[in-house]
């Protein structure tokens, strides 16, 4: 049985990618689930993967589920599609869309095709994490409904003509210059 190694990129990120092992056999609705786990991201919001070549382009579809009626070719779906059946190259690649609001796009190329299946894995497994992944919801979801954003707030009315606190500073130097000149009216400069 092989095992197929796929790199998941975030699109805007390279350096944020989760490696997905999973069995030919498997089916894509496994893999689609698997990079929302390794993303930790909810399974709330219609999906889709495009077959793709170098240039990723989009290529034939293969949907969660059928959501338009005009296609011009019926997307395959992910329940019924074999993640072997799909790839025809060693370096196959795929568009992963996620959330149609949000749209989040995620580039998974094939990086290893093994024949020995590991026995301590479950597969789908999630086998490297590298980088920070997004919030799927942005930080609000991490701080909860009690965070409020502080805004710093400076007093600027004082600060005429460029200058500020440091220019009442730059007085008082300047007075303790001329308190430095001796008797003979010579500053300490002179000597």
């Amino acid at each position: 049985m092989a095992i197929l190694k796929f790199r998941v990129y975030l699109e805007e990120d390279d350096a944020v990618y989760r490696d997905i092992a999973i069995k030919h056999t498997q089916y894509f609705l496994d893999l689609h689930l698997a990079i929302l786990k390794a993303y930790e991201f909810d399974n709330k919001h219609q999906a889709t993967f495009y077959r793709s070549n170098d240039a990723w382009q989009r290529g034939r579809e293969i949907s969660l589920a059928v959501y338009e009626k005009s296609y011009v070719v019926t997307p395959l779906l992910m329940a019924d599609t074999t993640i072997g059946s799909e790839v025809s190259d060693p370096n196959q690649k795929f568009i992963y869309v996620y959330d149609f609001d949000k749209n989040w796009f995620f580039l998974v190329a094939l990086i290893q095709i093994s024949k020995e299946e590991n026995v301590k894995l479950n597969y789908p497994a999630i086998t490297r994490v590298e980088g920070i992944g997004p919030q799927q919801y942005g930080t609000k979801s991490l701080l909860g409904e009690k965070f409020t954003d502080i805004e710093e707030k400076f007093d600027l009315t004082e600060a005429r003509d460029g200058f500020g606190e440091e220019s009442d500073e730059a007085d008082s130097s300047d007075e303790k210059e001329e308190n430095t000149e001796d008797a003979e009216g010579r500053g300490l400069d002179d000597f």
